[in-house]
């Protein structure tokens, strides 16, 4: 790779990202993990469910993608997740595999059962939470909470604390839960949970920071993306030295979804030069598979595994491609094959111009003249109003037989 941070022979993002003014204000960690829990909170996303075989798939894609932790599910309330999770442990992958758990005895048993290397661990944080939809008791969640951390810690099992809630929480009764847990049980890092996506980008540095202060322990962050902010939010939390980053494949999950990995993970190599490990060109093939294994649809144009993220129409767009030859980090903020994708393909539409119907006419072997190409577009422009979409070879073949006068067969 050669190049500046920012302007690489793959990609070309900003280069006041990496300005002094703005990189001396960053706290980045020496390096960045990836915990992903597609298998787990991916699954919550409604209408979603994972067969055995299908998490064992998914589980492969993703350590054959460089993902270093795997959340394989909640043993403790289904028997295929358990079957699953036994036979990850037992599959050798290079990735460490981890099982949600419940502040309870027996989740924790059944976890360590399945031989995974460490246990992710809910609990409310937040009182009203506890009291209103657990109809809980505080002191019970607290005991329930430093019983079931101690036993993960004596079973071996390295313990993530998952206060669920934790930024609709006061952050006094927040803080003190987390510090009565650690010193009367076991954590061995935090996630910072912002459960429903409520958290603003501008309390993100306020939530590790105090947390980091009371706890002195390693922080995870797990963001939802109720208004769109997990990204952003993530990447302000490894701003400030946060290490573990909780994403899904293609963002699925409960309601509006988890951080997506793809976003998070490319936005940190680009933006901040925060290489996580992770193969970015194994996005595409992976979220494909979850997507038809979760059976969920995607926008056409969802950054980075998009199916027409690189097709183009814009005429302008279109001038700009055929310029810059194979530089296509020009034209777009990172070259397709970075991310899995196929090159560029310029297709034709109502915004299409006249390099557009150029091109066209180039890819299959026919010739106009400026008038006729002008003429082209005018009527590649009116079909696609018609049709309401794209125009497909055969469409165009027939505008250009009939402006041109010449057929393919009378060329050939």
């Amino acid at each position: 790779m050669t190049g500046e941070p920012w302007h690489t022979d793959r990609w070309f993002t900003s280069p006041w990202n990496f300005l002094p003014e703005v990189r001396d204000r960053l706290d980045l960690p020496s390096g960045v993990q990836v915990h992903d829990v597609t298998l787990r909170d991916g699954e919550q996303q409604a209408g979603v469910v994972f067969t055995k075989d299908d998490k064992l798939r998914i589980a492969e894609a993703l350590a054959e993608a460089g993902v270093p932790r795997i959340e394989g599910g909640l043993p403790a309330v289904s028997p295929a997740d358990d079957a699953a999770i036994r036979e990850m442990v037992k599959m050798g992958l290079p990735s460490k595999i981890y099982a949600f758990s419940r502040c309870m005895v027996d989740d924790v048993k059944r976890a360590a059962d399945c031989g995974v290397d460490g246990v992710v661990m809910e609990i409310p944080s937040s009182h009203h939470l506890i009291e209103k939809a657990y109809r809980w008791p505080v002191e019970r969640a607290i005991d329930a909470s430093v019983e079931a951390t101690s036993l993960a810690h004596e079973l071996g099992l390295t313990v993530s604390f998952f206060p669920i809630d934790a930024t609709r929480a006061g952050l006094v009764e927040y803080l003190d839960l987390l510090e009565r847990v650690a010193k009367d049980g076991h954590v061995d890092a935090v996630g910072l949970v912002d459960t429903f996506g409520v958290l603003s980008p501008h309390g993100v540095q306020m939530f590790v920071r105090k947390t980091r202060e009371r706890m002195g322990v390693p922080l995870e962050t797990h963001f939802h993306m109720d208004f769109g902010l997990g990204v952003a939010n993530t990447l302000i939390a490894v701003s400030e030295g946060v290490e573990v980053i909780q994403t899904t494949v293609t963002g699925i999950g409960e309601r509006a979804g988890n951080t997506p990995m793809e976003e998070t993970v490319l936005a940190l190599l680009t933006m901040y030069g925060v290489d996580t490990g992770i193969n970015t060109e194994r996005f595409f093939d992976l979220s494909k598979l979850v997507m038809e294994l979760a059976d969920v649809s995607q926008p056409s144009n969802r950054p980075v595994v998009g199916e027409r993220l690189f097709n183009v129409e814009s005429g302008i767009i279109t001038t700009w491609v055929r310029n810059v030859g194979d530089e296509l980090q020009e034209s777009f903020p990172y070259r397709p094959e970075l991310v899995g994708q196929l090159p560029p393909t310029l297709v034709l539409g109502k915004g299409s111009g006249v390099d557009s119907v150029a091109a066209g006419l180039d890819r299959l072997g026919r010739s106009a003249s400026p008038e006729e190409i002008l003429a082209i577009l005018e009527q590649v422009k009116e079909r696609s109003l018609a049709d309401k979409g794209l125009l497909d070879d055969e469409a165009f073949i027939e505008i250009v037989d009939r402006v041109t006068g010449r057929t393919t067969e009378a060329r050939a």
